[in-house]
C-alpha cells in the first residue's frame, strides 16, 4: 500500500507502524472475532485495553502519584470551558490567562463566560511571533489558576524553555506538543490536550490533573466535571472508545521506539533541517521568532502569495498532503508530529527546492 506524507495540524499523520497493526486487527481482534469499535466498554477487554493505555501514557510522561489522567470526549475545546467552570467559584473569581496566539484567545473568550480573566502577558502587539518570557507574566495575586497555551498550532509558536516558570497554579493547553519529548509534569496543576495532532484520533482529550483539585461541585452537570470522570475511571457514560484504543498503540510504539528521550532527538532532527533550510532561502520565510520557533508546526511564506495555489497542488501531486496554512495566517505550514517520519521532511525539503528553482 502506498502512502503519501501527511502534515495535517489535525487529525494528524499516525505512525505507519500503527496503522498496520490497526488493520490487521480491526476485523478481529486478537482472535475474539470482532473489533475493538463493537466491544461493550465495560467487558474485562476493553477495561484491560483502558488500562493499559493510561499506564503506558502515565510512564511515558512519568506522572506521579500526585495526579490524576482522565481521558474525556470533546476534544481540548471542551477543556476551555470546562476549566473555568471547575476552578472559579463565581463570575467574580479572578483567573489569569496568557494571550499567546489563536487557541489562547478562543480559551480566553469561553472563560469569560465563567469569570473575571486578567491577560498575564499578550504578544498580540507582536502579531503572536514571539511568546512572552515566564519572567515576564504578571499574574494577578488572586489568581485562582493561570492558563497558557505551550505550543500554539496556527501561529507556530511555543514556550521551548519551562525553566523559569512562576510557581502557581498553571494550566497548560499541550494538544499540539504533548509526547514529543520529555515534560516535567509536577511544574503544573493540570495538563490537557486533545488527541487528534501526537495520540490518536480526533473527540478525545487525555487530562492529567492533581487529584486535590478534584472537588465535587454540587451545581455542575456531572459530565462537566473532572471528579466524575475520576471516580468512574473516565467510564461515567461509553468513552470514545476506538481513539481509547488507537491512541493505546501509539504509546505502545513510543515506548517500543526509545520513548520520549529518543522522540525528542527525533524531532529536533527534523524541525532543525526544515528551519535551516528555509532560513538559507531567498524564496521562503519564517518569521517566527528563533526562541519561540515550535519543534511541531512550522509556517512559512513563499516569495509570493500569488504561487500558493501552484504550490499546494504540485505538492500534493508529489505526494506531500495539506500544507496549506491556516485560513487566519495564510501562507503554508508544516505540522511535523511524532508520525510524520524524517523522510517526509527530507522529502518535503526537496520539493520546494525544486520548486524555489522553477519560481524563484
Amino acid at each position: 500500500m502506498s502512502r503519501n506524507y501527511n502534515f495535517c495540524a489535525g487529525p494528524a499523520a499516525l505512525p505507519d507502524e500503527v496503522l498496520d497493526q490497526l488493520r490487521e486487527e480491526i476485523p478481529d481482534w486478537k482472535g475474539k472475532g470482532l473489533s475493538v469499535m463493537e466491544m461493550s466498554h465495560r467487558s474485562k477487554e476493553f477495561v484491560e485495553i483502558a488500562e493499559v493505555a493510561k499506564q503506558d501514557f502515565i510512564d511515558l510522561l512519568k506522572v506521579n502519584n500526585d495526579y490524576e489522567v482522565l481521558f474525556i470526549q470533546g476534544g481540548a475545546s471542551l477543556q476551555f470551558s470546562m476549566i473555568p467552570m471547575n476552578f472559579l467559584e463565581n463570575k467574580e473569581s479572578i483567573c489569569s490567562y496568557l494571550d499567546v496566539g489563536q487557541w489562547s484567545k478562543k480559551a480566553i473568550k469561553e472563560a469569560k463566560k465563567f469569570g473575571q480573566i486578567e491577560i498575564a502577558a499578550s504578544s498580540a502587539n507582536d502579531s503572536y511571533k514571539k511568546y512572552p518570557k515566564p519572567e515576564s507574566w504578571k499574574i494577578h495575586s488572586e489568581s485562582i489558576f493561570t492558563h497558557l497555551v505551550l505550543n500554539e498550532t496556527i501561529d507556530g509558536v511555543c514556550l521551548r524553555n519551562l525553566d523559569n516558570l512562576p510557581k502557581t497554579s498553571l494550566i497548560a493547553d499541550c494538544s499540539s506538543c504533548i509526547l514529543s519529548e520529555p515534560l516535567d509534569v509536577s511544574k503544573f496543576s493540570m495538563l490537557y490536550a486533545g488527541a487528534q495532532k501526537n495520540i490518536g484520533p480526533s473527540g478525545l482529550a487525555i487530562i492529567v490533573i492533581k487529584k486535590d483539585l478534584l472537588i465535587e461541585k454540587g451545581d455542575l452537570p456531572a459530565m462537566m466535571q473532572y471528579k466524575t470522570y475520576a471516580d468512574s475511571d473516565s467510564m461515567y457514560n461509553t468513552p470514545p472508545t476506538f481513539a481509547w484504543y488507537l491512541s493505546g498503540m501509539v504509546f505502545k510504539w513510543l515506548k517500543k521506539n526509545g520513548g520520549l528521550l529518543n522522540q525528542k532527538i527525533v524531532n529536533e532532527s527534523k524541525s532543525n533541517k526544515l528551519y535551516s533550510f528555509i532560513d538559507q532561502s531567498d524564496f521562503y520565510k519564517n518569521d517566527i521568532d528563533k526562541e519561540s520557533r515550535s519543534m511541531m508546526n512550522v509556517p512559512f511564506l513563499l516569495g509570493e502569495d500569488s504561487l500558493n495555489s501552484k504550490f499546494l497542488s504540485e505538492s500534493e501531486e508529489k505526494g506531500l498532503l495539506n500544507l496549506a496554512g491556516h485560513r487566519s495566517v495564510g501562507g503554508m505550514r508544516a505540522s511535523i508530529y511524532n508520525g510524520v517520519p524524517e523522510e517526509g521532511v527530507d522529502a518535503l525539503i526537496e520539493f520546494m527546492k525544486e520548486f524555489e528553482k522553477s519560481y524563484g
